[in-house]
C-alpha cells in the first residue's frame, strides 16, 4: 500500500517532536523510504524537520535531503553543525554530496570537509567542486566499478568485489590501462563465464561511449538520450577515467532545465519558486512586463500613425485584437517547436529549406483562416473588398510572424542565448507590433485611405 501522509500521522509527529520523544521517532520512521520521509520534512516545521534530520538514521535522512526542494533544505542545514552535516554526505554518493557542500557558505565548506572521516571520500568530493555545475564533470560521480586490463579473471572478481562496498548501484564494469586511460568496458556474463587465468584485455569490449569533465550537460543528456544509455564514462583530457553519470542524474538536469525554459517561455527571467519573496519574484517577472508595455505603447504609436482610416473605416479598430493574436498565437507555436528542436539537436540542414517550409506551412494555414473570414464576413454582411482586407491582413501577418518564430530563436541559439528566452513576450510583443502595422498598411493600400 503506498504511504500517505494524513493529518493524523502529522500531529501525532509534531507531538512526539514536542515530547523529544526520540526512541518511538526512530522505531516508527527509521525504516521509512527516503522518499516518503523528504514528504514529511516538507510538510512540518523547519525546527521540525531539523530533530527529525538529527535523530534518524543517517542512511535514510540523507537521501532525504537530496529529495528536498533546496530552499527547505538549506534552512535544515544552517541548523545542523559542520559534524552533522558531514554524517550525511558520508552516506551519500560523491555527485550528491558535493550538491549539498556547494549550497552551503564557503566558511562552512571547510569546516565540514574537515568533519569527514572517510578521507577518499572527502577528496573525491573535494575534486567534484572544481567543475562547472552544468558540466559533465559536475553531474559525474566519482564511484564507479574499474578493472585493469592486465588482470587476470580471478583478480578482476576480487577486486570488483571490494569495489562494489562503496558503490550503491553498478551500471558498467569499465576497463582502463596502467596510467588509468579508458579503454573500454567489460560484460559481467564474458567475465562469469571467461576461464579464471584469462586476461582481461582479451575478454573486454574496446567499444565505450564518453564524455569529457567538459563536456555541457545538455550534450551530455542528448548522448544518453541518443544511444539509451542508463550509464556514460567521464574521462579528463587525457582519456583518464574520473567518474561516471547514470541516467537518474540526467533526468534531475533535463527537469530543471525544462522548468527553467518553462519559466522563461512564460516571461518569467530567473528560477524563481512559488514560495519566494515578493522581491525575487517582481525581480523575475517585471523587465518581461516592462517589454510588453513598451510593445503595447508602440501598438498605440502605429495605430495613431493610421488616424484618419480609423476615421473613414472605424470597424478596422474592432479587427486589430484579431490580427495581434493570430499574430502572438502563430509566433509562439512556431518558436516553441523550434526551441524544442534545439534542445533536442533536431534542428539540422539548410536555413533555406526552413525558410520555404514555414512559408508553405504558413500558406496553407493562412489560406484556411483567411477563407474563414470571408465566410464570416458573408454571413455577417460586411463588404467583399472589408472581408478580403482582413483575410489578407491576416495571411500576410501569420506569414510573418512565423518566419519570426522560427528564426529568432535559431539566432539567439547561434549567439549563445538561450532560445528558450523566444517563445514568451519578446515573440508575442514583437509580432503583435509587426502585425498591427501590417494589418493597416495593408488595410491603406486596399482601401485607398
Amino acid at each position: 500500500m503506498p504511504f500517505e501522509i494524513t493529518k493524523e500521522l502529522i500531529q501525532d509527529l509534531k507531538a512526539l517532536v514536542e515530547a523529544k520523544n526520540s526512541q518511538k521517532i526512530t522505531a516508527l520512521y527509521n525504516e521509512l523510504h527516503f522518499a516518503d520521509l523528504a514528504e514529511i520534512l516538507d510538510t512540518v516545521s523547519i525546527d521540525e524537520a531539523t530533530y527529525l534530520v538529527k535523530v534518524l538514521d543517517t542512511e535514510t535522512t540523507s537521501e532525504a535531503l537530496i529529495e528536498l526542494e533546496e530552499d527547505i533544505r538549506e534552512s535544515i542545514l544552517k541548523k545542523l553543525s559542520a559534524k552533522e552535516i558531514a554524517e550525511e554526505l558520508e552516506e551519500l554518493d560523491t555527485d550528491d554530496a558535493a550538491d549539498i557542500i556547494n549550497e552551503l557558505p564557503q566558511d562552512r565548506i571547510e569546516n565540514v570537509i574537515a568533519e569527514i572521516e572517510d578521507f577518499d571520500h572527502a577528496g573525491n568530493i573535494v575534486d567534484l567542486l572544481r567543475y562547472e555545475e552544468d558540466t559533465a564533470g559536475g553531474l559525474m560521480a566519482k564511484e564507479l566499478i574499474q578493472a585493469n586490463e592486465n588482470w587476470t579473471v580471478t583478480q578482476c572478481l576480487n577486486e570488483i568485489k571490494q569495489q562494489a562496498e562503496k558503490v550503491s548501484r553498478i551500471h558498467s564494469i569499465y576497463v582502463i590501462n596502467d596510467e588509468e586511460k579508458l579503454k573500454g568496458r567489460l560484460s559481467l556474463r564474458d567475465l562469469m563465464m571467461a576461464s579464471p587465468q584469462k586476461s582481461i584485455s582479451q575478454i573486454y569490449i574496446p567499444k565505450v561511449d564518453s564524455v569529457t569533465v567538459n563536456t555541457d550537460a545538455e550534450e551530455v543528456s542528448r548522448i544518453m538520450q541518443k544511444y539509451d544509455l542508463e550509464a556514460i564514462p567521464v574521462v579528463d583530457e587525457s582519456g583518464r577515467l574520473k567518474g561516471r553519470i547514470t541516467i537518474d542524474d540526467i533526468v534531475d538536469f533535463i527537469k530543471e532545465e525544462a522548468e527553467k525554459d518553462y519559466q522563461m517561455a512564460a516571461g518569467i527571467s530567473s528560477d524563481v519558486e512559488a514560495d519566494d519573496s515578493i522581491l525575487e519574484l517582481t525581480k523575475a517577472r517585471l523587465p518581461w512586463l516592462v517589454l510588453g508595455l513598451l510593445g503595447g505603447l508602440g501598438s498605440v504609436y502605429i495605430m495613431e500613425g493610421f488616424e484618419g482610416a480609423l476615421e473613414k473605416y472605424s470597424r478596422l479598430f474592432y479587427f486589430t485584437p484579431l490580427i495581434a493574436a493570430m499574430a502572438g498565437n502563430v509566433g509562439v507555436q512556431s518558436s516553441a517547436i523550434i526551441v524544442q528542436g534545439l534542445a533536442n539537436d533536431n534542428v539540422k540542414g539548410s536555413l533555406i529549406n526552413r525558410l520555404v517550409k514555414e512559408v508553405g506551412l504558413s500558406l496553407i494555414n493562412g489560406t484556411a483562416l483567411a477563407v474563414l473570414v470571408v465566410l464570416f464576413g458573408t454571413l455577417t454582411g460586411l463588404e467583399q473588398n472589408f472581408s478580403l482586407t482582413i483575410a489578407i491582413s491576416m495571411l500576410s501577418v501569420i506569414i510573418i510572424a512565423a518566419l519570426v518564430g522560427t528564426f529568432v530563436p535559431i539566432i539567439l541559439n547561434k549567439r549563445g542565448i538561450d532560445p528558450a528566452i523566444a517563445t514568451g513576450p519578446f515573440i508575442t510583443t514583437s509580432n503583435d507590433i509587426f502585425g498591427i502595422f501590417l494589418f493597416f498598411y495593408i488595410s491603406k493600400l486596399i482601401l485607398g485611405f
